[in-house]
């Protein structure tokens, strides 16, 4: 039997703000010390009154616009009434009808097929974001005896994004929250990261056999902590349950847990329907007109070019393939650093400074958990040395080594060379005569190489930079072996 799977998800972030959702104190995820950044607001002392921050509304319409979303003229506050210890209020300050943002969407890549220059892709309909205060936090002794309430994080603003059922199976939801980060972070709206809680996604599912217009039962699963549970969790709930539809039984409507460990999903709460929450107006906030209180045209002059164009614009204007584009674009700071460095060499060949960046450059910032705003040298000085390279006047091993002395010291690239005595030591004639040995040496190779197999020019490269002991110019050698065997 073929079954249709019938997904959609709701993603939390927390924004960053200076200041709580509907108070003064700090919103700072860092903090170590249980109940610090706390108030009477937050945890609800009769007769305080919240007040809207402003500036958490501001990232929410600036979201809204990066994902195409139609901006609420009039939007409001609600409470939302349920019992749990780290919810002071004994409500929640949500949205229900009026939220800031509806009829939004995401376009997503699917995988790249063969002979694709860029991928196909897929529109997620997302049916609405609103704004919302966070809960507070749970912690729990060892023995279970006791448990402990921090209420640090109780009143943080808290974005939530709810998609229309469009998602079709784990890779496309795993892809889809992975982009929804990514253009939180473009937007500078929220760091996104699950692995502290800032960013938390829960899915909804239910599987029917295909052509039937009735729906399945729905599953949700919830506490998924990372972007392959989301993937994992949901690929293993559509076989568990057509597994069960097979054997003539019925799924049951619960919510699951997903185990990291096992790889899969586990029964948390059996017979989950929907709640009544009991919305109705927050009684303490005024009604948003919204065009009144935020200069719009403003704000979406705010938005910058977000990572689908920008992947885009590499791959048309450097002669990236997709793969490579997706690798810089994915880090705002690298893709930023990545065209002032192009912007500064004086080669045309600007792909190069893509293969030093992501190469031996992110290689000693992996290494020494850097990030671009800690290098000691900018990236006119990173563009000066590429040049050299591809100039011929230094070979890949000085470039290594100036490198790596910049890195530590920040040294003028001039300096290290001149004093390390790093300028280019193999002239053309000897590197003529060791493409010829190279070539006389390696006739299958030639061969290869003459019959359209690129890998056997890499493969001549490779035996040259061998003979020159690292001094040739890896760029250089590719034109002048093959000029020498195209004769």
């Amino acid at each position: 039997m073929k079954y249709k799977p019938t997904i959609g998800l709701e993603i939390h972030i927390e924004l960053k703000t200076k200041t709580k959702m509907f108070c003064g104190c700090l919103n700072d995820p860092d903090e170590k010390h249980p109940n610090i950044n706390i108030c009477p607001i937050c945890l609800a002392h009769p007769g305080a009154l919240p007040l809207a921050n402003k500036e958490a509304i501001r990232n929410v319409l600036k979201l809204g616009m990066a994902l195409n979303g139609k901006i609420a003229k009039i939007s409001k506050f609600d409470r939302k009434n349920y019992f749990y210890p780290d919810l002071p209020k004994g409500y929640q300050i949500s949205q229900f009808d009026l939220p800031f943002i509806e009829g939004a969407e995401l376009i997503i890549p699917l995988p790249l097929e063969k002979g694709e220059k860029y991928p196909k892709t897929k529109k997620i309909r997302i049916t609405r974001v609103h704004l919302e205060e966070d809960t507070g936090r749970l912690a729990h002794s060892d023995d279970k005896k006791f448990s402990f309430v921090d209420f640090n994080r109780a009143g943080r603003p808290l974005a939530e994004l709810v998609t229309e059922p469009d998602i079709e199976n784990g890779y496309q939801a795993k892809t889809f929250a992975e982009e929804f980060q990514r253009i939180c972070r473009y937007l500078n709206i929220s760091t996104a990261n699950m692995e502290k809680g800032e960013m938390r996604c829960e899915v909804n599912i239910s599987i029917a056999e295909e052509g039937s217009k009735k729906l399945g039962t729905k599953v949700e699963i919830k506490n998924l902590n990372s972007f392959k549970a989301v993937g994992d969790s949901i690929d293993f709930e559509i076989k568990r349950q057509g597994d069960i539809l097979n054997k003539g039984e019925e799924v049951i409507q619960e919510t699951r847990g997903w185990d990291e460990n096992k790889k899969l999903t586990f029964s948390q709460r059996i017979k989950e329907d929907a709640h009544d929450y009991r919305y109705f107006p927050e009684p303490d906030l005024p009604v948003i007109e919204v065009e009144k209180l935020f200069d719009l045209e403003k704000i979406s002059l705010e938005v910058p070019e977000l990572i689908a164009d920008k992947r885009k614009r590499f791959m048309d204007e450097f002669e990236l393939d997709f793969e490579q584009a997706f690798l810089l674009s994915d880090d705002l700071e690298l893709s930023d650093y990545f065209e002032k460095v192009s912007s500064e060499m004086d080669s045309e060949n600007k792909k190069i400074a893509y293969n030093y960046l992501v190469g031996d450059l992110r290689a000693m910032m992996i290494k020494n958990s850097w990030g671009i705003g800690d290098l000691r040298f900018g990236a006119e000085d990173f563009a000066y040395l590429i040049d050299l390279v591809n100039d011929n006047k230094i070979s890949s091993a000085g470039f290594k080594i100036a490198l790596s002395e910049m890195f530590d010291t920040g040294a003028n690239p001039d300096i290290i060379i001149s004093e390390r005595k790093l300028m280019q030591v193999s002239d053309d004639n000897s590197l003529s005569e060791f493409i010829k040995k190279a070539i006389d040496e390696n006739p299958s190779a030639v061969s290869d190489f003459k019959s359209g197999k690129e890998n056997a020019l890499q493969f001549l490269v490779g035996k040259v930079m061998a003979l020159s002991k690292g001094s040739a110019n890896p760029q250089v050698l590719r034109d002048k072996i093959r000029d020498e065997i195209e004769g």
